[in-house]
């Protein structure tokens, strides 16, 4: 394909030195030439390959279907190896590497999104990527969230993290940051999928988040170097997130929150969805509602999450219960004598007797046996609960 093959590789090629060096350069090219998730694009790449379209899209052939759009972005007299040397460069400068669909770095997950699949990735950060994706799950919601959001974000983060879990989500306000943050302070990984370039720290307030995910996960993005974050950009790196995980939180999100995009992706995807309640009264949870409505599995532990992420049979959740307390273990006509003691005044067998329902001689029975065990006590006026049989 020409010059292009003179600038791929450097250190910017795969880690696991990947020797089609032509067509790792090619993506590098059409990565800046068209939009993240272009499935017109991703399909002729598939179909013919990075280095073929670049060649197609060189020629400028107009007999050529579909090439036109990404042809105007690219002038003639453009220099096309300096386009991507500059962006080579520029990842260079901020130690990034490039992961390509079909080398050891690259996360097979991703192929589930066929054409929309991202053409590359760059990866920052100290973390192994497709090592990190093998055991993920991504938490989402609204960047306007609440304490209580935040709140449950970084728990589920934390307690995720403690049992080897990586949590992904995507560098932004609210529930996002809160997510990592949990993550790391539990001493675990969490990746970033950016929606601008891997250099581009956006926001700017998550500078200081973005440097420790780089020391304890890793920051990511399939834009060029230098990209902005444009809107649109947002909802579609949202399928990046849900690809790459296992199922998807949904922690907190208005009806209208871009949030829920991801959900969508991960349900299209057959990944779980999972969303966590809130109060009824909230309109930062009735978008997470509504998911709960439409199928979404109510998730409110670490241990119910990591249920329906995991293998089948393996990691089950504790049925929740409230506390257990001595009278659970009674039999039903034992409950039935003790609920007929009083707590106040004392009665005898025979008051205790009719209250209860049960014939005399298994009441004395009865009385017997829970004295013995502490439920009950017996003084000259009759029966009375003792303070076990209270509880």
């Amino acid at each position: 394909m020409g010059g292009v093959s003179g600038v791929s590789g450097v250190s910017t090629e795969p880690a696991d030195a990947d020797p089609r060096r032509d067509e790792v350069a090619a993506r590098v090219l059409l990565a800046r030439l068209g939009e993240p998730g272009d499935v017109r694009l991703g399909e002729r790449v598939r179909r013919e390959g990075a280095t073929a379209t670049v060649a197609q899209i060189l020629r400028g052939d107009a007999a050529v279907g579909g090439l036109s759009t990404y042809q105007a972005r690219l002038p003639a007299d453009t220099d096309v190896v300096a386009v991507v040397a500059a962006d080579v460069e520029r990842l260079q400068r901020v130690d990034a590497v490039l992961v390509v669909p079909g080398t050891s770095d690259w996360p097979t997950q991703l192929d589930d999104l066929g054409d929309a699949a991202p053409l590359l990735l760059s990866v920052r950060g100290a973390a192994h990527l497709r090592m990190s994706a093998l055991r993920a799950v991504s938490i989402v919601g609204a960047r306007a969230s609440t304490q209580y959001g935040d709140l449950v974000a970084g728990e589920l983060a934390a307690g995720l993290a403690e049992r080897g879990w990586t949590v992904v989500s995507g560098g932004a306000f609210g529930i996002d940051a809160a997510a990592h943050r949990g993550a790391i302070a539990a001493g675990g990984s969490s990746v970033a999928v950016l929606a601008g370039g891997v250099d581009v720290a956006y926001p700017r307030a998550h500078e200081a988040l973005f440097a420790r995910l780089l020391d304890e996960g890793l920051l990511i993005a399939e834009s060029p170097p230098g990209s902005a974050p444009h809107r649109s950009r947002f909802l579609v790196r949202n399928r990046v997130i849900a690809a790459l995980t296992r199922g998807t939180v949904v922690v907190e999100a208005a009806l209208r929150s871009g949030s829920l995009s991801t959900a969508r992706h991960a349900r299209d995807l057959d990944r779980v969805v999972m969303g966590v309640p809130g109060p009824v009264t909230s309109t930062m949870s009735a978008g997470v509602h509504r998911e709960l409505r439409e199928g979404a599995l109510l998730v409110s532990s670490v241990a119910e999450v990591i249920e329906a992420v995991a293998g089948i049979g393996v990691d089950l959740a504790p049925r929740a219960s409230g506390p257990t307390r001595p009278r659970d273990d009674l039999d039903a006509t034992s409950v039935r004598v003790l609920d007929a003691v009083p707590a106040r005044r004392a009665a005898d067998t025979a008051a205790v007797s009719r209250t209860a329902g049960v014939d005399v001689a298994t009441t004395i029975a009865t009385l017997g046996l829970l004295e013995l065990a502490g439920f009950v006590t017996r003084d000259p006026d009759g029966w009375r609960l003792a303070a076990q049989g209270r509880t």
